[in-house]
């Protein structure tokens, strides 16, 4: 089995992390499965500290194939999502060709901003989201093809993940002239 570790990590320094991934042909081949799997695994057990320290993982809640120099639309997101009053799950996605079909108007953002594994440099500011969104996509747990709605968080992960398919980094959405900008109606999340 494919095992990655962050030696594997392409940095925004490398001018290909700004190319278009490739659609990925279905159903999945052996490779391609174990890509996404040993992509699933690194965010699975970047979460776990002792983990994390022995295998020289930066901890994560999603991943793009592109950020581990294979440039194919695949993507993986694990989060925990509040599915009622101090209840939480974790909800675990390992996409292919994911599409945005539908979106809200109405924007989200980390009040902290975001980060990425792929780049070192800090780039403070709002980076401004759909805050809610219909994804389509071939889902690999699953073994077929899913249409999902996601709002907050899960929302904010899954759009930056896949904005790396498309060679999109986050600090592209950052407002270079007032980078903590934001609009009446936008929803900050704490």
């Amino acid at each position: 089995m494919l095992t990655l570790n962050n030696s594997h990590l392409v940095k925004d320094t490398d001018p290909r992390l700004r190319n278009k991934s490739e659609p990925v042909p279905l159903p999945l081949s052996k490779a391609d499965r174990n890509v996404l799997e040993a992509m699933l695994n690194y965010v699975r057990r970047s979460t776990n500290p002792e983990w994390a320290e022995k295998e020289n993982l930066s901890p994560a809640v999603g991943l793009a194939a592109a950020q581990v120099g294979v440039f194919k639309r695949m993507l993986v997101v694990i989060v925990e999502e509040e599915i009622g009053e101090d209840q939480y799950e974790m909800r675990e996605f390992a996409l292919v060709n994911p599409k945005i079909v539908s979106h809200s108007e109405q924007r989200c953002m980390l009040a902290n901003g975001e980060a990425c594994l792929s780049v070192d440099e800090i780039h403070e500011g709002f980076v401004p989201r759909y805050a809610r969104l219909k994804i389509k996509a071939y889902d690999m747990l699953t073994d077929k093809e899913v249409e999902f709605k996601v709002t907050g968080y899960t929302g904010i992960v899954l759009q930056h993940e896949i904005d790396h398919l498309n060679g999109v980094l986050y600090y592209d959405h950052i407002n270079k002239t007032d980078p903590w900008t934001k609009k009446e109606k936008d929803i900050v999340i704490e």
